[in-house]
């Protein structure tokens, strides 16, 4: 491992030509690097990609939801849940509207989640280009980060690529470790880790679950509106409702994606983790007896398959008939009402056991990360003066809906605006 003594930076032995770096061309880095420019300081940002802002291109399926108006302290998860919150207020959707206007971009509402008008995610990664562009920031592709030196009132020394460079104030933007193939591969956590800064454990979040049950090839492929309650040993921990998608080794969908981070943070201390699965959302436990009844009387001499056409997917009818020894070309009218009843109510209470979540590659993004304890509320080190934290580096995750997006540009707004005042007040 490279080592840097203040001695190698003797008058001679290198030009220090940048004030401030920021390592990472993600949305926070991004965002950082132009905040700090316009404020008048001169910006190198360190991307090891071949281009910046990948992960961008491949939010809200390609369309970006880039934020949210309906914008509440539950959007927002940490350990340090109240500073959270309160470093989010500070920069809001009604900042990011007039931000990303200002850079070009025409916007539009969907019942309050905010996308590019033009419904291209690379409308938003090219708005941002430009301005990184028009601000004279210079961005280095290629350039992996290995080490951050603290030189104390000297600022920071750089190892990149084996070459050292010193900067007066750095901002570390460079993720989590979710989704990798788009750069986010961990490499800010060892950086913190070597500065012995402290972490809250990383899982992945907004991920699928995989469940034990048997079976689901025969579901896979369904997609259907269905109300979910996470049973954490037994005890509801977390209700959601949306659009559930079933794969052949479990469940996902946004309602999963919401609460998985609490899975995973359970799983991994060895506790029983279950989701409880309401198919028929509209219908209540007590219409069940009257509804069928009803139905039976409309639907006199129709298959058991037939008589449940047009309630759930088709699938989920021939899974919970073949699971009751039910045939699907059997009568319905000699099927006896108490066991159309605990039919039905296997549609509204499918309890699955979850084994695991899927890994990192397929997360969206990571829950945990570097404590808010380790930054003050301007995302400056409490430890080392002049090193700012930006985005899913920190232990803050947001809900599907463009939190995160919003978290990435609140942070690297911020570790923007404070890397560059400090800048500008120590050279008066």
């Amino acid at each position: 491992m490279l080592y840097l003594l203040l001695e190698d930076f003797r008058a001679g032995e290198m030009v220090i030509s940048m004030r401030i770096a920021v390592i990472g061309g993600g949305a926070s880095g991004m965002m950082a690097a132009i905040t700090a420019a316009r404020a008048g300081a001169r910006v190198v940002l360190f991307e090891k990609n071949d281009r910046m802002g990948k992960k961008i291109l491949v939010t809200g399926n390609g369309k970006c939801n880039l934020s949210n108006l309906s914008f509440s302290d539950s959007c927002f998860h940490s350990k340090e849940k109240e500073k959270a919150w309160k470093i989010a207020s500070r920069f809001t959707p009604r900042d990011t509207i007039p931000f990303f206007e200002g850079l070009g971009l025409m916007m539009k509402d969907k019942n309050g989640y905010l996308y590019p008008a033009c419904e291209q995610a690379s409308a938003v990664l090219d708005v941002l280009r430009y301005e990184v562009q028009a601000r004279g920031i210079e961005v280095r592709y290629g350039a992996a980060v290995e080490q951050i030196q603290p030189l104390g009132e000297k600022g920071f020394a750089l190892t990149v690529n084996g070459h050292a460079e010193r900067f007066e104030r750095v901002i570390v933007a460079c993720g989590g470790q979710a989704s990798p193939k788009t750069g986010s591969d961990g490499s800010g956590y060892r950086l913190m880790k070597a500065l012995n800064i402290k972490m809250v454990r990383p899982v992945p979040a907004l991920v699928q679950l995989r469940c034990q049950e048997k079976g689901f090839q025969a579901l896979a492929g369904i997609r259907c509106d269905a109300a979910l309650t996470l049973l954490i040993d037994g005890q509801e921990a977390a209700r959601e409702r949306g659009e559930l998608q079933m794969t052949d080794y479990g469940i996902s969908g946004i309602p999963v994606f919401q609460f998985s981070r609490y899975a995973a943070y359970a799983l991994e201390k060895g506790r029983r983790i279950q989701v409880r699965i309401d198919l028929l959302p509209e219908l209540f436990a007590e219409q069940i007896p009257d509804w069928l009844k009803q139905r039976m009387e409309r639907l006199k001499g129709r298959s058991a398959e037939e008589f449940l056409t047009g309630t759930v997917h088709k699938k989920w009818i021939l899974y919970f008939l073949k699971e009751m020894g039910i045939k699907p070309n059997g009568e319905a009218d000699n099927i006896p009402l108490s066991r159309w009843i605990d039919l039905i109510e296997r549609f509204k209470s499918f309890t699955v056991t979850v084994t695991d979540t899927n890994s990192f590659q397929n997360a969206q993004v990571c829950a945990g990360g570097v404590s808010l304890r380790q930054v003050d509320e301007n995302l400056e080190s409490t430890q080392y003066k002049g090193l700012f934290l930006a985005g899913e580096l920190l232990d803050v995750d947001g809900r599907c809906g463009g939190y995160n997006l919003q978290w990435a540009w609140c942070s690297g707004y911020l570790a923007g605006t404070y890397a560059a005042r400090e800048r500008k007040k120590d050279s008066v």
